[in-house]
């Protein structure tokens, strides 16, 4: 009998404390899927934020540090710059990366670090209760927003992963939709460019998963599926956003 799945082998035999229809354990599996198929995985440094991924290195396999809130991109470059044979990336959700870590990750961006970022965005606050996020739709409800994200009363959701990729140091940004197998066949190719893009040493690369939180949205997996495709997909469309290669200067 040919076996055509197993676990990744930088993913831990450990039970995934995500609520239902989360996409975080998908996102986790693609990531290490990357790791065998690059042969990456010995050479990994993560940084978790804090959030719902807060626990991620309780369930990867390669080296782990945690990291304040926000602080993903500057740990990742001191790690970087400390180790720069590692293949570093920082797991963070869109609270910890497009509120308090914004100037992080666009400084990152802007010196052109050597780092890879996942970002995962489900346009809320899922651990801490379903607070407005800056990724939090137009007519969005959260418990910070009730009646919805009314621009203005709370100002306009903000797509962090186009301003990065404006940034002349990025050298890779790209989106992907974490919901039907199709799409999440397509996350895991751009989180495969990203790594390669470090291991090319062409500077910061970005890959932002559009994700569900079905338990702070309030709405089955499946409905939650429909509303990524439906809404989430129009303000933050997947697609590679900007791809830079190396200057012919800096290759010599």
């Amino acid at each position: 009998m040919q076996k055509v799945y197993s676990r990744p082998k930088y993913l831990k035999d450990a039970a995934f404390h995500y609520c239902p229809g989360c996409g975080h354990s998908i996102v986790h599996r693609l990531v290490a899927e990357v790791f065998e198929e690059m042969g990456i995985g010995e050479r990994a440094i993560g940084v978790a934020p804090a959030g719902c991924a807060v626990l991620a290195y309780n369930y990867f396999d390669c080296d782990f540090v945690e990291g304040a809130h926000g602080r993903g991109a500057a740990i990742a470059t001191g790690i970087k710059r400390r180790w720069p044979d590692a293949v570093v990336f920082s797991y963070q959700g869109d609270g910890d990366l497009a509120a308090i870590g914004t100037a992080e990750t666009i400084h990152a961006a802007a010196r052109g670090e050597n780092i890879t970022i996942i970002f995962v965005n489900n346009g809320i606050y899922g651990m801490t209760g379903g607070q407005m996020a800056p990724t939090t739709l137009r007519g969005m409800k959260a418990t910070t927003a009730p009646f919805g994200r009314e621009p203005r009363r709370e100002g306009y959701n903000l797509d962090i992963t186009h301003l990065v990729a404006e940034i002349e140091g990025t050298a890779f940004a790209a989106r992907a939709l974490i919901t039907t197998p199709k799409e999440i066949k397509k996350a895991k190719k751009l989180i495969a460019s990203a790594f390669e893009c470090q291991l090319q040493g062409r500077g910061f690369s970005i890959v932002e998963l559009v994700s569900a939180c079905p338990t702070n949205w309030k709405l089955s997996p499946l409905a939650s599926i429909k509303f990524i495709e439906e809404n989430m997909a129009k303000a933050y469309p997947p697609g590679v956003l900007v791809e830079r290669r190396l200057p012919e200067a800096a290759k010599e």
